[in-house]
């Protein structure tokens, strides 16, 4: 049983990228989900919406800004954000910091709409909602529910399994396997029975233990190909036949961090408790 994949996001709802290794800290990875793109209210803009943030691919710079890319755009390179605080409808924070104003050009031309890139200062100030099995002290990014999702490849393949049967009672063609990308997970482990991770109360990941906060129910984002960017009914809909209760479809599960520090792929994954 290992870590099999470590993701960063450093633009909520923008494409991740794959690492080899990545620091804990109290509020998720380092550099994830410190960046998002608002409309000129302060409400987010997200992927059910506008599906071509999955398009941009955002960098993280030594100077601590971004590159950002994306297809039909011109690459731009975004310095550390120092602009005004302004106010967001955001449930974790209130505020968050502009960015040079060229971001917002760019995001705006990307989206067909008005749009704003901003960063979070300092995540402390974003709890961990106790309605998401937060606990006093717990503090998330940008990421919003809890600083981690954890996924599991032999879950992925059962709900594959799944998709296929489905297709041949339909007498349809059976589709590609799905990519682990759609889900957006952080930490992704291999090695598990499919879906045990919905018993987990508390992992060690190398040397760092995590304490599970609640399971991770599911909106529309993956059904978006991350690649093609096309809107399908998978996985939703076999979701909703084998992973369906109290009105809502699960697949994954989000922690919080108990320590800090290093994690690399191939470290070793312990289940310390489970749930009664």
């Amino acid at each position: 049983m290992e870590l099999a994949e470590i993701r960063m996001y450093p633009v909520k709802s923008v494409s991740g990228w794959v690492v080899d290794s990545a620091v804990v800290e109290p509020w998720g990875l380092a550099g994830d989900r410190r960046w998002a793109v608002v409309d000129e209210s302060g409400n987010l803009h997200w992927v059910g919406e506008n599906p071509r943030m999955l398009s941009v691919v955002a960098t993280p710079t030594a100077e601590g800004g971004l590159l950002l890319e994306a297809p039909g755009l011109p690459q731009l390179k975004v310095p550390p954000a120092t602009g005004e605080h302004v106010p967001v409808h955001f449930v974790e924070v209130d505020t968050v910091v502009l960015a040079h104003p060229e971001a917002h050009t760019w995001f705006t031309r990307l989206l067909g709409k008005p749009a704003r890139l901003v960063w979070l200062d300092d995540p402390r100030r974003c709890a961990v909602p106790a309605s998401h099995g937060g606990l006093p002290g717990d503090v998330v990014s940008l990421a919003g529910d809890a600083p981690f999702l954890i996924t599991s490849r032999s879950s992925l393949c059962r709900l594959d399994d799944w998709i296929a049967e489905g297709a041949l009672e339909r007498q349809e063609e059976v589709p590609a396997p799905l990519d682990m990308a759609r889900f957006r997970p952080n930490l992704v482990v291999d090695g598990f029975a499919p879906y045990v991770e919905d018993t987990w109360r508390e992992i060690r990941i190398g040397a760092l233990r995590f304490r599970m906060s609640e399971l991770c129910d599911r909106c529309a984002v993956p059904t978006y190909d991350p690649t093609t960017l096309e809107k399908g009914k998978e996985p939703l809909r076999t979701l909703a036949l084998h992973r369906r209760w109290d009105g809502k479809t699960w697949f994954g599960v989000r922690f919080v961090p108990r320590d800090y520090g290093e994690i690399r792929v191939g470290d070793p994954v312990t289940v310390l408790a489970t749930q009664p």
